[in-house]
């Protein structure tokens, strides 16, 4: 018999976590004080959104991304709910467009100014009206355009379409009523034809969203779930919660057989809520405990065992709320895989963690970024409601390369059908439809314009743009902290454009070169 080593071998066997300097810290932050088992954190890669403390009603800050440091006491605040907000989240198709939910039974669609916000903004640009209680959890689907899921005190998951012109709309599409309790958690598979929920009648349930059918269900009584969420394309669910003894514990489940659990797994005898995040292009599981300051990290596979154990961050600071930033927004240049935004209440604080595979060499890591969901829809809302299903448009990560979603649109536009992304099939052409041809790829128009005049007119694009923002449009600095970044910012602006300056020399002595040749050739003859 043959002896095996006890190890594994994994790429990712020696991801760490590096949390950011308090000068890249969001400090003096009011995070909410609600004992609702949310996230209350929102990221993109423009900005960073938390649910605050306000009098009179629910709020939430809308911070840019660069702007960390200490926050001004009277900085601008979203505010229009009645009651606390109890969740936010970004469009995934949209960086300037979220969504918020709230104790007064409303959800309310805001566009966030790309410029930034100098006065409290208090216009919402579209109303869901439709739940009898308080709304608890807002989800965006993962591939169709203006579909908005949302779940209730009322026990109900309704679906709404906001691709309409009504600022409010009344009446959802569909409104799921299987459930005999409040709704804990829901999470979408790949596609987005299936939808998972965790209820607090303790049965997890896997629906066709768009029937409104339960197609499994899982009644476990030695393991209450408080959150579940699909495993990428693994056709497995995972889900978090507490065993019969009040441990909490992992549960891994097959999405088609929700009888008995693949495996269990004990954790610790804390009381604290465990949020999983799951990456698909590493299947890496990470696990976030509410009143912890650790993160765990496992490596999923279809093999036994399902769930290998890799290390976990440490920290003394224990999180109320943890925001992760989208893949399209990581670093790949320091071999970023995963970035948690932490709330940390004790002291005010929103403190990034980086999650890294070392690496020696600073050359682009194909094997660690696979091309990944971006940011352009695969169906409108109408190809979704009719029982269309499409995977999501997956892009490169590679800087500069020709695969990397379009910068989103501006708010800033019609409420129109035709706001929405253009579907794969051809449609008539019309004005507004043209107006949204100028905004696709430089792909799609290089039959009309030259490859070069093309490239340069991105790379002039580029240099106008520093971290998503017009550096014209930015604001002077108010710290030293704040002039220091921007500093560090122009200097590498400064050897960014030093390189491609060296680079165009090159090409042009180049050029000088083929057309000397070519001269000489034609004297010869």
């Amino acid at each position: 018999m043959s002896w095996r080593p006890q190890y594994r071998s994994s790429k990712f066997r020696h991801v760490f976590g590096k949390p950011a300097s308090k000068e890249n810290c969001y400090d003096s932050v009011p995070i909410t004080r609600s004992v609702h088992d949310n996230h209350f954190c929102a990221v993109n890669p423009h900005f960073i959104a938390v649910v605050t403390e306000c009098a009179g009603g629910g709020a939430f800050l809308v911070i840019p991304l660069h702007q960390t440091g200490k926050l001004d006491p009277h900085y601008p605040k979203v505010c229009g709910h009645r009651g606390n907000i109890l969740d936010i989240k970004w469009n995934p198709f949209n960086d300037f467009e979220i969504a918020s939910c709230s104790e007064d039974a409303t959800i309310k669609i805001w566009d966030i100014p790309k410029q930034l916000l100098t006065r409290n903004l208090t216009a919402y640009r579209k109303e869901l009206v439709g739940h009898a209680r308080r709304v608890g959890l807002v989800e965006w689907h993962p591939t169709a355009a203006n579909i908005l899921f949302s779940s209730g005190y009322d026990y109900k998951v309704m679906i709404w379409n906001l691709d309409t012109k009504d600022s409010v709309i009344m009446s959802p599409v569909r409104a799921i009523t299987c459930h005999q309790d409040v709704i804990l958690s829901m999470s979408f598979n790949t596609n987005g034809s299936l939808l998972a929920t965790a209820c607090k009648d303790r049965k997890i349930r896997v629906i066709d969203p768009r029937l409104g059918m339960v197609l499994q269900e899982a009644s476990n009584k030695g393991h209450r779930a408080s959150k579940v969420l699909f495993l990428g394309n693994l056709k497995k669910l995972l889900s978090t919660g507490t065993s019969r003894w009040n441990n909490r514990q992992m549960a891994l489940w097959d999405q088609d057989d929700l009888s008995v659990p693949l495996t269990e797994e004990d954790l610790d005898g804390s009381s604290g809520v465990l949020f999983p995040f799951y990456d698909p292009d590493t299947n890496m599981l990470y696990v976030v405990g509410k009143g912890d300051g650790n993160i765990r990290y496992y490596e999923v596979s279809t093999d036994k065992p399902h769930l290998t154990y890799l290390t976990e961050f440490r920290s003394y600071n224990p999180q109320k709320g943890i925001g992760v930033m989208p893949k399209r927004g990581l670093d790949v240049s320091s071999c970023e895989i995963f970035r948690f935004y932490k709330l940390i209440t004790t002291k005010s604080l929103i403190e990034p963690v980086s999650m890294i595979v070392p690496r020696r060499s600073e050359s682009y890591q194909e094997d660690i970024y696979p091309p990944t969901a971006g940011a352009q829809p695969s169906l409108t809302a109408h190809e979704w409601l009719s029982g269309m299903d499409r995977e999501p448009v997956l892009v490169s990560l590679r800087p500069g390369s020709q695969l990397r979603s379009p910068q989103p649109l501006p708010p800033q536009r019609p409420l129109s059908s035709a706001a929405a992304p253009a579907p794969l099939l051809p449609l008539d052409p019309t004005p507004k439809q043209a107006a949204e041809d100028s905004r696709r790829p430089c792909s799609l128009l290089e039959e009309k314009v030259p490859r070069w005049a093309v490239e340069h007119r991105l790379e002039e694009k580029k240099s106008w743009l520093t971290n998503g923002f017009d550096i014209f449009e930015c604001p002077p600095p108010k710290t030293e902290n704040e002039l220091l970044q921007m500093f560090y910012r122009q200097q590498e602006e400064i050897r960014r454009l030093r390189e491609l300056l060296t680079q165009r020399e090159v090409e042009a002595k180049q050029l000088e070169l083929e057309i000397k040749n070519l001269r000489m050739d034609s004297g010869q003859f």
